[in-house]
This record gives structure tokens, C-alpha cells and sequence, in this order.
């Protein structure tokens, strides 16, 4: 293995990409290149790192140990079997690296310590915590219904074997009663993994960000009063679908600090204030920074904010800029990174912060360039067209729907009722006016702040910090498959968010530990390395009639070893054997030899 660099001019710079990459072999003698793992931009001292990771795990050598049948057993030693090589067989392959991994994390957040004396073994018998553990791992490895857990996922994987349990963890009935135990230690769960994070991390929980999402529902059931799932406005386009609102506040690391189930048609301005109020009674009031997107603070949350000594920095919408463009204009711009440029403004009790980027720029100008050129090719073939008054008004709406914001770029002039469409009665051109001013605006956020005496260069990566969340979102939705719920009663439904935020704290410290070694190397490629590790039995019949069984994991690959030794992680011994206490039966040949 070694470390391949590939190399990609982007705005005129040249960035750096590394992989750690293999030599294989062909049959016919080629020689190719196989990435066994892609870790992005890297510093040098990390490549250095990475070299000496590499050249340790490059250095170790395979040994072949040979396997003697029983020829001769030891008259002397009555403890020994004789076992028949020839019938050895293996049986019930299933997936154990990841599982391995995922219990790894667990027990390095301390859920053990936590959850034990809250979900006790019950008096029939039933470990709740080593099922809500499997719940969880399979949330993070391979997620999907309840029903699947039961009917496949737990076979096929070595879950059983990592816990020391048997199929009663997936029976199904005990995962949908495991999901109504969780729901009430939510609150004492968060101080839990605040305390648990700073420990493992240092992580500081004093910029705080915050946003909302939605999930949506596949099945639509009758609804009690004040029932959560309702219609409203869908991040997943989803708009033919019930849905619940998820707010969620993390940390610019993407530590989760809390969550909260809303009804699917809150608006996001009215969820703030309540917010507020319940992160001060579990966490103490403290000069925390809020970072926020626009259309999530109104003026009296943030006059709230303001009053209990909170700070914010908070996304503002374009139409305010109107008002203050002209005292910005005043104003000189500062860079506060290669390609980023500021302008600051005080008023009042607060500061309005003009940010420009310049890639933001070029991409929002492409974009907005490419739908005002498709709009107008579109408005260009209607005019060849023998329309009606009619079908041509409906296919102008289909038409403007598909451009967006880019068709009030256009002044359109239609026919009037008693008028025949026309060149004459249907024209168009380009606003240049609107257009010279949507120029101005691209690349550009205004953003607003109480935060005083700080300098504009942190206001800026303060606020492009909000991706962490979006992230999250992204995460929860794509990797844990939050989305959709298939759940009808209303606990279930938010014990069922509440295991995939359970999963997403195990993703997030795999990426902490990840953190400091590769920028690429994300937590789900790690996760699907690990599942390539497979568990087995070996079952060996043995010269007595029983079987000798033997749960052996596969030896982990180079790209293992170096995964392993970046987590400083080692692999657990072998799982003893095991030899059955029932005779098999005898061949029929050997009951007439007998």
C-alpha cells in the first residue's frame, strides 16, 4: 500500500486529494490500482502519519499454519477427540465487523453506564439494554423496520455473538415494547453525552446551532386532537404527506445537544422562543451563541435573546438589504478569507454583517443563468406554437414554476381575452434593470448579530458553520434513514426518531475519533469497511459422533489493519469453541460394519 495523490485546479487553485492505494495483480500479468481508502485534503503532518501507519502494516508477514488430521491421537490423554478434517464444513456466514465497531462506540460513550439502571433485565428475562443496543446498531449499519430486524437482519449478522445473546433479543414483539421504555429518560440522556463528549472530546457546548427539518409518513391514519402529524411545508418535497418537524441544535463539531418533535405544520419562527426556555432548564442560564438560518428567529425572540444575556448570529432575508444598501455603500469591504469579503454595520444595540463570496457568486450566477436561458427558449417555442389564449397561460405557469426566481426576470406581455396569440400580442424580454440588480445580490448574505467587540473574521465562519447542521440533517436522513415513518402510534413515532438520534451520537464520535487523521475519511466509509469482516462457524465432526464448532471472524485486510491501528483499536480474541453434547447418528455403513 502507499499514498496516491491526485491533483484538481478548482477557481484557479490547485487542491490536493490523497487515497491510500494497493498494487493487485491480474491474471495476465497487468498491474492495477485499487483505493482502499480516500482521505481528502490532508496536512503533512497527517500524510506523514498516514506513510508510517502504512509502512507498519506493510511490514507484517502472513504465516500459513498447517492443520494435521487426527492420525494419532494420544493414547495417554483421555481428554482428547479425535475430529475428521474431511467432513469439516462452514455454515452461517454473517456480518461482524461492523457490529464489532458499533459495540466498540457504544461502550466508549458509556451507554452501558447509563442506560443499565434505567432499562433493567425484566422479571421474565428480557435484557432491555442488549436490546436496545441491537435497535440501535441496526439503525446505524443497515436501518430499516422493526419487521426486517426480526425476519433478516439479525440472522445475518453476528450481533448475537458480539452481546453473548440469542434470537430473544429480535424477537419481535420485544423491539416495539423496547421503544416504549426510552422516550422518558430523553432530557437525562442529553446531560449524559454532554458531560460524556466534553470528557472524550473537550468539546465546548458555547456556539450552539440550530435548525429545523421534516420527516413524512407513508401511511395516512385517522388522527387524534393535538396528534403531531399534520400537512405543512415538506424539505422532502413530500407535500402529498403527513410529516413531523424535527428541531435540532448541535455544535460547530456536530455534537448533538438536543432535539425536539414538533407538529408537521409548525412554522419554523415559532419554535425559538420554547427552545430557549428548555435549554436553560437542563443546562443552567449561560452567555451561549446562537447561530441560526433566516426565517427561524422573529423580532421578539430575538429581543428575547436578548433580554436573558443570549447571543446570536442569525441569517437575514435579502429584502432587508434594500433598506440598508446605501449605508453599505459607505462602507469599505475587509477579506476575511481567500475569496470572502465583509462589511460591517452597527445599529443600534446590533451589528449588520454584508458577507460576499466569491464562489458563492460564480454558482449562484450560473444557476440563476441557466434557468433564465432555459425560460426563455421555452417562452421562444411557444410563439411558434398554435396556441389557445388558454393552453398558452398554462404552459407559461408550468414554464415559470420550472425557472423560479429567474422568471421575474422577465417582463411578459400577454394576450388579453378577446385577443388571438400572436408575435404581436405575446412578447417578452429581459428586465435589465431586475436583472442588473439580481447580479448585485448573488454570492451575498446579510446577516445580523448582538455578539459585540468581535471581529469580522470569526463572524463569518461563526455563520458557514450552519452546514454542520444541514449535515446532520443530511445524515440522519440518508445514512440512518429516518425517513419514512412507518409507525402509527404516536410514542413509537418519536422513540423511533429517538433511536436514529441514538445512532447518529454513535456516527458522531466515530467521526471525532476520525477527525484529526483525514478530512475525507467519513464515518460511513469506515462503517462499510468493517462489514466486509464476516463471522462463520466451522462446525468439525468429531470421532465420537458429536461436532466441534468453532466461531471464527475472517482476518481483517490491509485496509483493516489500517483503520484499526488509526483508531488505535484490536481486534477481540476468537470466540471459544464449542462441542455438542448430542451424538450424531451413525452412517449406515458404519452401523453394518459394527
Amino acid at each position: 500500500m502507499f499514498l496516491k495523490c491526485n491533483r484538481r485546479i478548482k477557481d484557479g487553485k490547485t487542491h490536493q486529494y490523497w487515497s491510500v492505494v494497493e498494487n493487485r495483480r491480474l491474471a495476465d500479468g497487468r498491474v492495477v490500482q485499487r483505493q482502499v481508502l480516500y482521505l481528502g485534503e490532508i496536512n503533512d503532518s497527517q500524510r506523514e502519519a498516514w506513510r508510517k501507519t502504512i509502512e507498519v502494516q506493510d511490514e507484517g508477514k502472513r504465516r500459513q499454519v498447517a492443520l494435521f488430521a487426527a492420525g494419532a491421537m494420544p493414547a495417554d490423554d483421555a481428554q482428547a477427540v479425535g475430529i475428521r478434517l474431511s467432513e469439516l464444513q462452514l455454515k452461517r456466514p454473517r456480518q461482524w465487523g461492523g457490529c464489532w465497531l458499533a459495540s466498540v462506540l457504544w461502550s466508549q460513550l458509556g451507554l452501558d453506564e447509563f442506560w443499565a439502571p434505567r432499562l433493567p433485565v425484566s422479571r421474565q428475562g428480557t435484557p432491555w439494554l442488549k436490546v436496545l443496543q441491537t435497535v440501535v446498531t441496526y439503525r446505524l449499519l443497515d436501518p430499516g423496520s422493526e419487521w426486517r430486524l426480526h425476519r433478516h437482519w439479525f440472522d445475518a449478522s453476528a450481533m448475537g455473538d458480539v452481546l453473548e445473546a440469542d434470537f430473544a433479543l429480535a424477537e419481535k414483539n420485544t423491539l416495539y415494547r423496547c421503544l416504549d421504555r426510552l422516550l422518558e429518560h430523553k432530557d437525562e440522556l442529553f446531560k449524559f453525552l454532554c458531560v460524556r463528549w466534553g470528557e472524550l472530546f473537550d468539546a465546548k457546548f458555547d456556539v450552539l446551532l440550530y435548525d429545523l427539518t421534516s420527516t413524512y409518513f407513508e401511511t395516512d391514519t385517522p388522527r387524534d386532537e393535538g396528534d403531531l402529524r399534520q400537512y405543512g411545508y415538506s424539505r422532502d418535497k413530500r407535500f402529498d404527506c403527513r410529516q413531523v418537524v424535527i428541531a435540532l441544535i448541535v455544535t460547530p463539531e456536530g455534537f448533538p445537544l438536543s432535539y425536539e418533535v414538533l407538529a408537521g405544520n409548525t412554522a419554523d419562527s415559532t419554535t425559538l422562543s420554547g427552545f430557549l426556555d428548555r435549554i436553560e432548564q437542563r443546562y443552567g442560564r449561560a452567555n451561549r451563541i446562537w447561530v441560526m438560518d433566516r426565517g427561524v428567529p422573529t423580532e421578539e425572540s430575538l429581543a428575547k435573546m436578548r433580554q436573558i444575556g443570549a447571543s446570536y448570529l442569525v441569517g437575514t432575508p435579502k429584502g432587508r438589504l434594500s433598506r440598508l444598501e446605501q449605508d453599505f455603500l459607505m462602507r469599505n469591504w475587509r477579506q476575511v478569507r481567500e475569496g470572502v469579503d465583509v462589511k460591517c454595520l452597527p445599529q443600534g444595540e446590533e451589528t449588520y454583517v454584508l458577507a460576499r463570496s466569491a464562489a458563492r457568486i460564480h454558482k449562484e450566477w450560473a444557476m440563476r443563468r441557466r434557468r433564465l436561458r432555459t425560460y426563455l427558449q421555452r417562452l421562444a417555442a411557444l410563439r411558434e406554437q398554435n396556441l389557445k389564449r388558454d393552453q398558452l397561460l398554462m404552459k407559461i405557469g408550468a414554464a415559470r414554476h420550472d425557472a423560479g426566481r429567474a422568471a421575474d426576470l422577465v417582463r411578459l406581455r400577454l394576450p388579453t381575452q378577446d385577443e388571438v396569440v400572436r408575435p404581436e400580442t405575446f412578447r417578452f424580454s429581459v428586465d435589465l434593470k431586475r436583472l442588473r440588480r439580481a447580479w448585485r445580490r448573488e454570492g451575498r448574505y446579510l446577516l445580523r448579530t448582538n455578539l459585540a467587540g468581535h471581529d469580522p473574521d470569526q463572524l463569518w465562519p461563526f455563520y458557514i458553520q450552519l452546514t454542520e447542521v444541514e449535515q446532520a440533517f443530511k445524515e440522519l436522513k440518508s445514512d440512518l434513514e429516518v425517513r419514512p415513518i412507518y409507525h402509527q402510534v404516536l410514542p413509537r413515532i418519536e422513540a423511533h426518531i429517538f433511536v436514529a438520534f441514538l445512532a447518529y451520537c454513535l456516527q458522531v464520535t466515530l467521526k471525532a475519533n476520525l477527525r484529526h487523521h483525514a478530512s475525507g475519511l467519513t464515518p460511513r466509509q469506515v462503517l462499510e469497511k468493517f462489514q466486509l469482516i464476516q463471522m462463520v462457524d466451522v462446525h468439525v465432526p468429531t470421532t465420537d459422533g458429536r461436532t466441534l464448532v468453532l466461531p471464527r471472524y475472517t482476518q481483517p485486510e490491509p485496509e483493516h489493519r489500517v483503520l484499526l491501528d488509526l483508531l488505535g483499536l484490536k481486534l477481540p480474541a476468537q470466540p471459544p469453541p464449542r462441542i455438542t453434547s448430542e451424538q450424531l447418528p451413525k452412517k449406515a455403513s458404519e452401523t453394518q460394519h459394527a
